[in-house]
């Protein structure tokens, strides 16, 4: 599908135009250190004209019967677009969560593709391990479905999170 750039959009944010909307689905979470669980996820990417893209995701723990069991993971952030590095970069994601943690992705994007790995992890004196991260996101079928890797609590880095989420209007 291609992706008109509204008038108030910086031509430098093409590349993640598809992102731009309220999104809803589920995933799956797991971890050698808990037990896998399905979740459900909304996400929310706007912009206000400035060349960066604001970003808020929010989960739930979800029970056998697909119903709310509790709130998960909330993260705030920013995606921002430049011209290509050398070795390709052209996208860092800034997010912050309320559990302590600051990250910092740079990544490449491309074709309704984006590929970040963290460049920075910063965490509070009593935020758990956590000491690098993958993300992939993608525009398939006309849904944003996403992959995490994640490296904390003494586990090398390995896969952690995914989700397929659907555009709502």
């Amino acid at each position: 599908m291609a992706f008109t750039l509204d008038t108030d959009m910086p031509p430098a944010l093409a590349p993640l135009a598809w992102m731009i909307g309220r999104w809803e689905g589920a995933g799956v979470v797991g971890y050698p250190t808990i037990e896998s669980r399905n979740f459900g996820q909304e996400i929310t990417c706007t912009h206000d004209g400035r060349p960066f893209l604001r970003w808020e995701s929010r989960t739930w723990l979800l029970d056998e019967d697909g119903q709310m069991v509790r709130p998960l993971a909330t993260e705030l952030g920013f995606w921002r677009v430049f011209d290509p590095q050398p070795d390709g970069t052209n996208v860092e994601l800034l997010l912050a969560h309320p559990t302590g943690i600051v990250e910092m992705y740079a990544g490449k994007a491309a074709d309704a593709k984006v590929e970040l790995r963290t460049d920075g992890v910063m965490r509070s004196p009593l935020a758990k391990e956590y000491s690098a991260a993958s993300r992939m996101y993608g525009y398939v079928h006309s849904n944003l479905m996403w992959v995490m890797d994640m490296a904390a609590v003494g586990q090398p880095l390995q896969p952690h999170l995914s989700g397929e989420l659907k555009r709502v209007e």
